[in-house]
């Protein structure tokens, strides 16, 4: 498996690459934006471990621009900023992860597994779900109701396909956060509720049958009923 890291610290760097080397990783390393979406882009990567403060364009950018070439390759951030809002700008600029410095290095191996297993499990199923007229492809991660294409954010794609996943079983806000934004649930913070809204605008609102529901006081679901 070849892991690309880009983080403009070398010390990060250097122990980085001795852990993941020791793990049996091939490494390969750039240390700044630029540098590393050409090198995300030229060569094939299985993983990309992204710091967001670096020089010439920043790690947001970095991974957007990443998307807009390949979708699939799972992008796990590394960073110092570890608020709530720096976690929603990087999940929606396309990263399918978020550890935050300083971190135990037992930890990163756990989420690069686990990341990875799912990438691998998404290739392999090469297979949709459907809500009624609804179909998630999860190779492409693109969605689709009837002929119309959905545009969904990274964000907006992982809450959907978590909701999908649990098709017609009502799943609470703690759980939404705990599982697709990998935070606790702030009940002073409504990011669970905006983005279902979001996802509904997308979704539901130009078709006659409405798949997302809510049960009020529990949480939301996705069923064709």
């Amino acid at each position: 498996m070849r892991i690309l890291i880009i983080e403009d610290e070398v010390k990060v760097v250097d122990f980085l690459r001795m852990g993941l080397d020791e793990a049996g990783y091939e490494v390969e390393a750039a240390f700044d934006g630029q540098m590393g979406y050409r090198l995300a882009t030229s060569r094939p990567f299985d993983l990309i471990i992204l710091d967001v403060v670096l020089p010439i364009m920043n790690g947001f950018d970095v991974c957007r621009k990443i998307r807009e070439k390949d979708v699939a390759i799972p992008i796990l951030m590394l960073t110092a900023l570890g608020t709530t809002d720096d976690k929603l700008d990087g999940f929606d600029a396309g990263a399918d992860d978020y550890l935050v410095k300083p971190f135990e290095f037992m930890e990163l191996l756990a989420r690069i597994k686990a990341l990875s297993k799912r990438s691998s499990a998404g290739y392999m199923a090469g297979n949709s779900m459907k809500v009624a007229d609804l179909e998630l492809d999860l190779n492409k991660k693109s969605a689709q109701r009837g002929n119309t294409t959905i545009e969904l954010t990274a964000k907006e794609y992982s809450l959907l396909e978590f909701l999908m996943r649990n098709k017609g079983r009502v799943v609470s806000r703690s759980e939404i956060a705990e599982k697709v934004w990998e935070i606790t649930f702030d009940t002073g913070t409504n990011i669970v509720d905006v983005y279902i809204n979001l996802l509904r605008k997308k979704i539901d609102r130009d078709f006659e049958q409405k798949l997302i529901q809510t049960r009020i006081g529990l949480g939301y679901t996705i069923d064709s009923e």
